[in-house]
């Protein structure tokens, strides 16, 4: 079952675990027959088998963890830390594609409340000055995977023993890979001279699973079922060439959104919600005066997979009270629109 061997059904490593276990990762799947987790036993289950695995594998050599605080990264790093302790090191890059609040927030829980090995890294500059003028999706998703394998590289080298990168693939990152949707920076891409053996002990499971996952491991409750953010960040919901004035808007456009979610009982009950500010503008008025300015497009969805979706139902008033803030609280921003697509035929997010 756990690296891709059939049902669970014991917290055990059968024989034939042991041999694709020194498969290269990249060639593990999903076993068609694989039961869905979705019972603290199940979860279990997966925790103890991996936890054997990643030892095995690992040793008492060192992994490093890009922890971005998501969900996936998450539960990685818990699994890691059961596993192995402090031979782990979690790296927190600051690309400045972050939510608002989130590096001060990573930091609490992980370095403060779970006493992880924590780098922390400010490479905002590096990562936007990298980005400038580039406005292909695909061109954008590859600089920032490039930039953040050549950030992890340069903390291993002031390390010793690091032999691994662990990764939060998921198994929708690896389908969307394969069939051409759009790339991902955790689904191959590594350079060839680059050392590090990959570990990737949730590469088979769903994102509900993951978070069942996350459950069983005791992460926070509000850890485990936060939003999914791409490892990519508000790179993906910022369209075209990036420009630290649009990023700005889209973090904070964010930042309200959520919080008028939380105000209204929303959080809970929807998968993900986001805003995106393409480069396009329109015109518009504020304060008596012609206002040529970005629109802010509202994305909430409703998913178990991420591999469907279809768009949430927001109460009136709440959308309206949102504009509002939005329209009034974000500069540069004198609209706003609500996203219907379903996937397919979009995908969640816009890039």
């Amino acid at each position: 079952m756990a690296n891709g061997i059939g049902k669970i059904s014991k917290p055990k490593i059968k024989e034939k675990n042991k041999e694709e276990f020194y498969m290269n990762v990249t060639e593990i799947r999903r076993p068609a027959d694989m039961e869905r987790i979705t019972t603290p036993e199940l979860a279990k289950a997966f925790i103890e088998e991996q936890v054997a695995l990643i030892k095995e594998q690992v040793g008492d050599k060192k992994v490093l963890l890009a922890l971005s605080g998501g969900v996936d990264s998450s539960v990685v790093a818990a699994l890691l830390i059961k596993a192995i302790g402090q031979q782990l090191v979690c790296v927190h890059v600051n690309h400045g594609l972050l939510r608002k609040g989130e590096p001060e927030q990573v930091i609490e829980v992980f370095r403060n409340q779970m006493n992880a090995n924590l780098v922390y890294v400010d490479a905002t500059d590096r990562f936007l000055d990298k980005l400038a003028g580039v406005d292909d999706p695909e061109k954008k998703r590859k600089i920032i995977g490039g930039e953040f394998i050549e950030v992890f590289a340069e903390e291993a080298r002031k390390l010793d023993g690091i032999e691994f990168l662990a990764q939060g693939t998921i198994w929708p990152d690896i389908l969307e890979s394969e069939e051409g949707i759009k790339a991902h920076h955790n689904a191959g891409g590594l350079p060839e001279d680059m050392a590090f053996e990959l570990v990737e002990p949730v590469r088979i499971l769903f994102k509900d699973e993951v978070r069942v996952v996350g459950d069983e491991l005791g992460l926070p409750h509000d850890m485990v079922y936060r939003q999914p953010f791409p490892g990519p960040g508000l790179g993906v919901r910022c369209p075209g060439a990036i420009t630290r004035d649009r990023l700005e808007a889209v973090r904070e456009s964010d930042a309200i959104l959520r919080e008028e979610f939380d105000k209204n009982g929303l959080a809970g009950k929807i998968w993900q919600y986001f805003t995106v500010v393409p480069e396009f503008r329109s015109t518009g008025i504020k304060n008596g005066k012609r206002a040529f300015e970005w629109c802010c497009i509202v994305r909430a969805v409703c998913s178990t997979d991420v591999m469907t979706a279809t768009a949430a139902e927001i109460p009136h008033e709440v959308m309206v009270h949102i504009t509002d803030r939005i329209t009034h609280e974000v500069a540069g921003i004198n609209r706003v629109l609500y996203d219907f697509t379903p996937k397919p035929t979009g995908t969640v997010e816009f890039e």
